[in-house]
């Protein structure tokens, strides 16, 4: 991309959480102008009248979603924050000059029965999987870079993810992985329903989804990319009483004893020049990367059983910060521009 070209982009599905991101992430962006965000039940409202943190920062009013999206030829990169189902209509519509980003789970998943299983849709778009590219940046920098058409890895995945890759990269894993990762209620998104609003949450913890959940085959498929990766992988989700977070904490086996340090170097090595990944003593803190790109990881051994603890902001690395740092590299830009800004303590 040329240097003083600015990236015109627009956000299909601004109204929900993780078009409230991208919002206060893009709008800020040194090369970027949020040409249109769509939410179509909020159209001709001012963007800060629904997303009161941006009030006195943008004069961008919401739009209708065009019912074509083939005449959007003054665009460079189309985000699609919407629910699953919606954007596999949408994105084929698009001109071919236009990249796409697709936060939801419309494209992470390979095998269309595979994506009917755990998502309960019809793909219509299949004929698409191929030219998109699953978007964990840290394992998949490179295919990202040269992408066109992104698909977004769910939260769950990519702490857990992220978690996992170097001892699957690394090939010493013996046997099954267990991972226990919990999520705050903004994962559920802005509308209230029996198991996920407040009432129900706060002061409560239970598990939801167990062995249904429709991240494990995206983590799987990802992981086996990287390396041997065990059929016997547990996976449970369970709901935190806050608003923000996800921790993830994956418990292995591996072929030979490793200290800590050995188990450290792996970590440290696999992520060399992963600015968003961080090695933390001790355990992470959701607190630690709320509101920020950052995934905290510790890991700990005990001869061949070890532990890696994973945390994220499930809206930021987890959803829109992560699309914005794709973004970055399919223009040609720093992946860490725009989105180097620390939590908050406490």
């Amino acid at each position: 991309m040329e240097s003083n070209k600015r990236i015109r982009a627009a956000i299909i599905g601004g109204s929900g959480y993780g078009g409230s991101e991208l919002l206060r992430i893009l709008l800020f962006h040194p090369s970027v102008d949020v040409a249109f965000a769509t939410a179509n039940e909020q159209a001709g409202k001012c963007v800060s009248d629904v997303h009161r943190n941006l009030l006195g920062l943008t004069d961008l009013r919401f739009e209708k979603a065009p019912d074509d999206l083939s005449g959007l030829t003054d665009i460079d990169v189309a985000f699609f924050a919407l629910p699953h189902g919606q954007a596999m209509g949408m994105i084929p519509q698009l001109p071919t000059s236009v990249k796409a980003i697709d936060i939801s789970g419309d494209f992470r998943i390979d095998d269309p029965d595979v994506f009917k299983r755990f998502y309960k849709l019809d793909h219509t778009s299949a004929e698409m999987q191929t030219r998109f590219v699953y978007g964990l940046t840290e394992t998949n920098r490179e295919k990202v870079r040269s992408a066109h058409y992104v698909a977004n890895p769910g939260c769950f995945a990519t702490a857990t993810t992220l978690g996992l890759a170097p001892m699957v990269a690394s090939g010493l894993l013996d046997g099954s992985i267990v991972v226990d990762a919990k999520t705050g209620s903004s994962g559920s998104g802005t509308k209230p329903a029996g198991n996920t609003h407040h009432p129900k949450r706060t002061n409560s913890f239970y598990a939801y989804k167990p062995f249904t959940h429709q991240h494990v085959p995206e983590i799987a498929q990802h992981l086996k990319q990287l390396g041997e990766f065990p059929e016997d992988f547990v996976f449970m989700t369970h709901s935190l009483p806050v608003s923000r977070g996800i921790f993830a904490s994956c418990y292995m086996r591996t072929k030979v004893n490793l200290t800590n340090e050995d188990l450290a170097n792996v970590y440290r090595s696999f992520y060399e020049g992963s600015f968003f990944v961080r090695h933390i003593d001790g355990s992470p803190d959701i607190n630690w990367v709320k509101n920020t790109n950052f995934c905290d990881i510790a890991v700990h051994s005990n001869g061949k059983q070890v532990v890696a603890f994973a945390a994220i902001d499930n809206l930021v690395k987890g959803a829109a910060g992560q699309a914005v740092q794709n973004m970055n590299l399919m223009f040609g830009l720093d992946e860490r521009t725009g989105l180097v800004f620390p939590g908050s303590n406490p």
